[in-house]
């Protein structure tokens, strides 16, 4: 499978979010805001996920191994795993950080230059977010798909950021002008809980496919082809077997036929793995296909 567009786009992503991350970090330092770090922190975390990323997009187009003889589809879900997990921690680092602030009084940051930069970070973000989303869904790349995510958290963490300044600058100089520094810690605490399904429900995703469990479509896609071509062809039965790790589908079928059957010479019982794998669709390149024909049910 060629995976060069997925990995050009890759590389892009990881420049810019690297460029973005520590542009972040320095005007959240020098404003002294929380939750502007917090953006950079998080694109920099981004990034080496991201490079993560690009590699496992280039192994998967090698060749297995003897010791990875089914080829290095396996480290897709586990490299979204990975990542998943490591936003996952740093949202929730940043609650308990934001938590503590408050406990301790908040701080007072300057709200106007900090929202220019939100906006204009939040924007440009956004736009990263669904130009990466489009690409996924073009190329079915699930490490672009979580690369889209990672801009997508980022874009409303820096909007999230911006609608919090702008309260605060509304109520600055008046009768709850005592709540101003507790502003962008309340931002930050708020966007840490509201984003932590994202990072969540791509891990519980990727988990279902390191554990193998089989998906639904898929199952219920081989059992349907499969029903029809048993009494099409009036064998006794079939068995199937199906899992999704990455972008490889493995789909082992069995089927059982009368002990005394023939089925003719060897090129007419690969026309009907043929006609199986046609109306199974798919692409040949990433799909693990194995059709056994037997009488026995106990190799079922």
């Amino acid at each position: 499978m060629d995976t060069t567009l997925e990995q050009a786009q890759l590389r892009f992503s990881i420049a810019v979010t690297f460029l973005v991350g520590a542009s972040s970090i320095v005007i959240g330092l020098v404003l002294h805001s929380q939750s502007i770090a917090f953006d950079g922190f998080y694109s920099l975390v981004d990034v080496v996920l991201t490079t993560g990323s690009l590699a496992v997009s280039r192994l998967i187009t090698q060749d297995g191994s003897r010791r990875f003889q089914f080829g290095y589809w396996h480290l897709e879900p586990l490299v979204v795993v990975l990542n998943a997990t490591v936003l996952t921690t740093t949202c929730g680092y940043a609650a308990i950080t934001a938590a503590h602030d408050l406990s301790e009084g908040g701080h007072e940051i300057q709200f106007g230059i900090g929202a220019a930069w939100a906006a204009l970070i939040g924007i440009f973000s956004m736009a990263m977010a669904l130009s990466i989303r489009r690409k996924s869904r073009r190329l079915g790349s699930a490490l672009l798909d979580l690369d889209a995510r990672g801009w997508l958290i980022g874009a409303s963490i820096s909007l999230a950021v911006l609608l919090g300044f702008g309260i605060a600058a509304m109520i600055r100089g008046g009768p709850f002008d005592h709540w101003t520094p507790y502003i962008d810690s309340s931002v930050l605490l708020l966007l840490a809980i509201v984003l932590l399904p994202l990072p969540l429900g791509s891990l519980w995703q990727a988990m279902r496919e390191v554990l193998q469990l089989a998906p639904n479509a898929l199952d219920n896609q081989v059992q349907a082809v499969m029903r029809t071509i048993v009494q099409e062809r009036g064998y006794l039965d079939f068995a199937s077997y199906v899992a999704k790790i990455g972008r490889m589908r493995f789909i082992d079928i069995h089927i059982l036929l009368p002990a005394q059957a023939e089925l003719g010479t060897i090129a007419a019982v690969d026309d009907v793995r043929a006609e199986i794998a046609t109306r199974l669709g798919g692409d040949i390149r990433a799909e693990w296909l194995n059709i056994m024909f037997t009488s026995n049910r106990a190799w079922m």
